[in-house]
């Protein structure tokens, strides 16, 4: 974490990438709103004044992680977290409630979720864990 950063200086800009605490890699950073969305019990969060990171690594039971080196566990959310799991149905468009089972046996489905999406349709920020769009992570066909 930048110096700045860890005396709460007003001008501080935070990194946009950090190593998760428990693994050593480095993410990218997740917007707090997008985590309320998902903590099963928001009030209790503590969520404090800082950046988080969104870990993405399947293997390692954290999901977000904070400039302080807080974390936040799959068992905190209400939300099962596709890239954690590598089940057949686990989700890979939150907003439209798309199964990569789904994605893989329909192109229709891309399409579909393409079009809301350039539409503006989509409620990716808060529905998606990562806060960002899903089609990145649809299955290649």
């Amino acid at each position: 974490m930048k110096e700045c950063c860890k005396s709460g200086a007003s001008s501080c800009i935070p990194p946009t990438r950090a190593r998760c605490p428990v693994n050593g890699e480095e993410y990218s950073s997740v917007g707090v709103k997008t985590i309320l969305h998902h903590l099963a019990e928001p009030w209790r969060g503590n969520l404090k004044h800082q950046s988080y990171y969104y870990c993405t690594d399947a293997n390692c039971d954290v999901v977000y992680f904070g400039q302080d080196d807080s974390l936040i566990a799959k068992s905190a959310l209400r939300t099962k977290v596709g890239v954690k799991d590598n089940s057949p149905e686990r989700s890979v468009c939150y907003c439209f409630g798309v199964s990569y089972a789904a994605a893989e046996n329909s192109q229709a489905v891309k399409e579909f979720v393409t079009d809301m999406t350039r539409q503006s349709l989509c409620s990716c920020e808060t529905s998606n864990p990562s806060g960002r769009c899903c089609l990145k992570d649809f299955p290649k066909q």
